[in-house]
């Protein structure tokens, strides 16, 4: 009798041993947190700003221009709008807030260009870019401010891409032909600078080590 005792004590405390390692994985797998997604990020939109920047500039012939179409739908758009998912999952809302509407800007980019281009008049196209990049050139400069307290990397990205729009949108709404190249200059820079931000934080998370300096501009 004492000896069914036992093992039922026995085997009531392994219950409740392996309920606390349930327990205790379910924690680990709630608390499970995402690879950085910002390396991600700024390669998505550094790539695609630099192609799209290289005709932007007239560096390359415009006769090439949609090449740019396919980069913007699934690097510049998809990758970049899932690493903004991600940054919300890392409680990032910088990021979150930047890769999700830059990928939706190279996704709207791209469903305009492909879809509704044509429908537009042809003496209202201008006008209508220019409206659109105005609105971007806007968000970009206020997240310019809320980058300084980001890191200079990224800080110098939001620096160069708000004069960046603001000179495209002035070259899209009065056909300023030179002042959209020289939108395209600045983009060029743009995308290398977002692009050494994504080098500096996937290189340094590689090593273990600062590599390459981002300069945290937290206080």
């Amino acid at each position: 009798m004492e000896s069914a005792t036992v093992s039922t004590r026995e085997a009531a405390l392994g219950d409740g041993a392996r309920a606390s390692e349930h327990l205790a994985q379910a924690i680990e797998r709630s608390s499970w947190t995402p690879a950085d997604p910002g390396p991600l990020g700024l390669a998505g939109f550094a790539m695609t700003t630099f192609v799209l920047s290289m005709f932007n500039s007239n560096i390359v012939s415009s006769g090439g221009e949609p090449v740019v179409f396919g980069l913007a739908f699934a690097y510049g758009g998809i990758a970049q709008l899932l690493a903004g998912m991600w940054e919300f999952r890392t409680g990032n809302t910088f990021g979150a807030l930047a890769f999700s509407s830059f990928g939706a800007f190279w996704l709207s980019l791209f469903v305009f260009d492909v879809f509704f281009l044509g429908s537009v008049p042809a003496a209202d196209v201008g006008h209508a870019a220019g409206l659109y990049l105005w609105a971007w050139a806007i968000f970009t400069t206020y997240m310019f401010v809320a980058s300084l307290r980001t890191t200079a990397a990224v800080a110098l990205v939001f620096f160069l891409l708000a004069p960046t729009f603001v000179l495209l949108a002035i070259g899209a709404s009065g056909d300023h032909t030179t002042v959209t190249h020289w939108g395209g200059y600045v983009g060029i820079a743009t995308a290398v600078a977002a692009w050494y931000a994504s080098f500096a934080a996937v290189t340094n998370s590689t090593f273990g080590r600062t590599v390459l300096p981002v300069v945290p501009l937290r206080r």
